[in-house]
């Protein structure tokens, strides 16, 4: 078996030489196993060895008697031990999660909290092939995709390493009896009112007598065929989402270029696109996904609510996904005066460099989206930057009547949440510069130009 182990261990890269690995240590069959073994191979590994346990004071004396073992086990290993006691049934009523819910997240905290402390790389869990075809089992039965088939992944985060994932809790407790460990039993995971015992004491005994006596390899089986055909699938998707996607201040802009691809690409597209703005995917069903697909067919302007405060809104075809903000009764006008030389314009995050150089001493920079330049004996009045404002009218280069504001940003295929934050170059009361798109007509470079000024505009926003 710890053959079996070190294989596992290997082939999945867990550990470094030198690395402290913390052990999560319940003091039940799993856990004792998983920091016996570890023990017995931390200098063939090359690593040093702490152990972690969570009182989570919901039994009372035998949670008591549960700690007092762990400690006098990791005595008899020489490991140091870290242990918190917490009432984890008061952090569920004052957070309104449930038990098991508070108890996962004290134990991850804790364990983070020590990683700190004692600057380990690793946290060791016992996670073993029997957790893994439960899990895949509750997945199936709850409609989940391939990435649920793949079950629990053998490293998580490249910290959460699990080297029993491939060791059945048959060959744990034998291991348990021929080292005489002696290991303490939860009685709560005897009780089937919690739906993953129910399926470790119910449904996979029935399975077993009745079906498939092999059934935890099998699914296990099924775990690592899938997780192939997945990870490659995750590839594929990675790589198209860093062509048609554009991360941004709390939103990801999807191309409609993206809606083009394989539904099964769109779907993990989209579900980057959701982790990159919330930071992790929880809530989020196949509904959701269907329908950001749906608003994407819709006209610009449409948009859904998705959990977490987050929107995705179609955009000319293309979908923004972002945090949902209020939208105040009236949108805050701003100017600023601009002076010849360096502006810093902090509030936007904007540089904005002037330049005023004659004409033959004038040496061509190419103009850009960024970088325009104007007639300055046709400036009349202050050099200023603002947003729009209701009624403003332009005239576009080439163009001789003026037209509205509005109306260019609806040629320009510009949505509404944007035009408020693009910035405007204005020379007096005329709008000179809609920065990034158009210049005007008025102040347009010519034969008759005798000097030159030079705009360059730079900003984290655009």
């Amino acid at each position: 078996m710890i053959e079996n182990v070190l294989s596992t261990i290997e082939e999945n890269k867990m550990f470094d030489r030198g690395d402290k690995v913390i052990v999560a240590v319940s003091g039940g069959p799993d856990s004792i196993c998983l920091l016996h073994i570890l023990h017995v191979l931390k200098k063939r590994l090359g690593i040093t060895l702490y152990a972690a346990h969570v009182n989570h004071c919901l039994r009372g004396e035998e949670g008591d008697e549960d700690e007092k073992y762990v400690k006098k086990i990791c005595e008899s290993l020489s490991i140091e031990v870290k242990s918190l006691k917490i009432n984890v049934d008061l952090i569920a009523k004052e957070k309104k999660i449930s038990c098991e819910s508070a108890g996962r997240e004290v134990r991850y905290n804790f364990f983070q909290q020590l990683k700190e402390n004692l600057k380990a790389q690793k946290i060791a869990i016992a996670h073993n092939a029997n957790d893994q075809a439960e899990t895949v089992l509750m997945r199936i039965m709850r409609g989940t995709g391939l990435q649920g088939l793949t079950g629990i992944n053998p490293i998580r985060d490249n910290i959460f390493v699990r080297p029993l994932i491939r060791t059945t809790r048959d060959e744990i407790e034998k291991y348990c009896d021929n080292n005489n460990l002696q290991p303490r039993i939860d009685r709560t995971n005897l009780e089937t009112i919690y739906s993953r015992n129910k399926i470790r004491l119910e449904l996979i005994p029935y399975i077993q007598d009745n079906f498939n006596r092999d059934i935890i390899t099998a699914l296990n089986r099924l775990s690592d065929i899938i997780k192939i055909d997945n990870d490659y699938l995750n590839y594929i998707s990675r790589e198209r989402f860093k062509k048609y996607c554009e991360i941004k201040t709390q939103k990801v802009i999807i191309f409609k270029e993206a809606f083009m691809e394989d539904k099964a690409v769109l779907v993990r597209i989209i579900r980057m696109s959701l982790e990159a703005v919330e930071g992790n995917l929880k809530d989020i069903e196949k509904i959701h996904i269907s329908s950001i697909m749906d608003v994407q067919k819709c006209s610009t302007g449409k948009k859904i609510m998705l959990p977490h405060n987050l929107v995705a809104l179609n955009d000319y075809e293309n979908i923004v996904v972002k945090k949902y903000m209020e939208k105040s009764e009236k949108n805050c006008e701003v100017q600023y005066e601009l002076q010849m030389g360096f502006n810093d314009i902090s509030d936007i995050k904007s540089k904005i460099y002037i330049n005023l150089t004659e004409l033959k001493d004038y040496k061509y920079h190419k103009i850009s989206r960024f970088v325009q330049h104007f007639d300055y004996d046709k400036i009349k009045g202050r050099i200023t930057l603002r947003n729009r404002r209701k009624g403003d009218k332009f005239i576009p280069l080439g163009m001789i009547g003026s037209k509205k504001l509005k109306s260019l940003f609806i040629d320009l295929k510009i949505s509404k949440d944007k035009r408020d934050k693009i910035p405007l170059i204005c020379f007096g009361d005329n709008i000179a510069w809609i920065v990034g798109y158009r210049i005007s007509e008025l102040f347009k470079v010519d034969k008759n130009t005798k000097n030159i000024l030079a705009i360059k505009f730079e900003s984290e926003e655009l």
